[in-house]
């Protein structure tokens, strides 16, 4: 534990005590008010709420004191998208994963990454070691290319201009031409292929989800062994797959 304690950012810790300072209700706090609050001395207290202000964390109001910034709405927002949109899609995925015999994944396009936001496996399915919460490379995954491949022109210039592309594996794309080419046929066909370009010996196939304005918003994706993947199975497999997909949407448009 000691250990631990040692690896933390104290000026982390601090910024977080004056944040946890606005739960009690009040909305508005001046720099002495939360010296006084915290104990910290106001010195150290201001170089704090300075930072966070820079962050739009905190802002100040026309009484020069401080409450809380938009940032910390915006990702509040998110937070409960995001909880919503792993309960709309566990049992379209648990019935997929059980139809498909395959481990099904659900995700979204953030930070120029794919965030896996839930997963279903199929006690017969290959076992993909992957964590609800955690990120994976959008160019050579089957749902990262079917997330870009339906996103805005400027999403994917952004990508492009911010994203490396590196081989995992001789089959990976690795240049933005090849890309940009792969992204047009995902969009002509309408679901996307891993064709072992993550890891050798595992295939992926991916449609996309979109909100009630056409919008992609996340995707599905459904991982298995090359062993076991026919391409003549495509079809049955998208069949089962978009089955999920607007039983999610219809989630999506009804919370919207």
């Amino acid at each position: 534990m000691e250990k631990v304690n040692k690896e933390l950012n104290l000026s982390v810790i601090k910024a977080f005590k004056i944040l946890e300072v606005y739960l009690n209700g009040k909305e508005v706090w001046g720099v002495r008010e939360l010296a006084k609050k915290t104990g910290y001395n106001k010195t150290t207290t201001y170089r704090l709420l300075s930072t966070l202000e820079s962050l739009d964390i905190v802002q100040k109001n026309d009484d020069d004191k401080y409450i809380l910034g938009l940032k910390l709405f915006e990702l509040g927002n998110l937070v409960s998208v995001y909880k919503s949109l792993r309960t709309f899609s566990r049992v379209p995925l648990e019935v997929i994963a059980k139809d498909i015999k395959e481990t099904v994944h659900f995700g979204v396009l953030k930070n120029n990454q794919v965030l896996y936001l839930n997963k279903a496996e199929s006690e017969l399915g290959l076992k993909v070691s992957t964590q609800i919460g955690s990120y994976q490379q959008a160019y050579c995954t089957a749902l990262g290319k079917v997330l870009l491949a339906f996103s805005s022109a400027n999403v994917i210039s952004d990508y492009l201009r911010n994203v490396s592309l590196e081989a995992f594996t001789s089959k990976t794309i690795t240049t933005s031409k090849d890309l940009l080419i792969e992204l047009e046929q995902v969009k002509t066909k309408g679901y996307a292929l891993d064709m072992e370009e993550l890891e050798l010996g595992l295939i992926c196939i991916a449609i996309p989800v979109f909100n009630k304005n056409k919008e992609v918003v996340a995707g599905v994706s459904v991982s298995g062994p090359s062993s076991r993947f026919k391409s003549e199975n495509i079809t049955s497999y998208l069949s089962i797959i978009k089955k999920g997909a607007l039983e999610i949407e219809a989630h999506i448009r009804d919370y919207n």
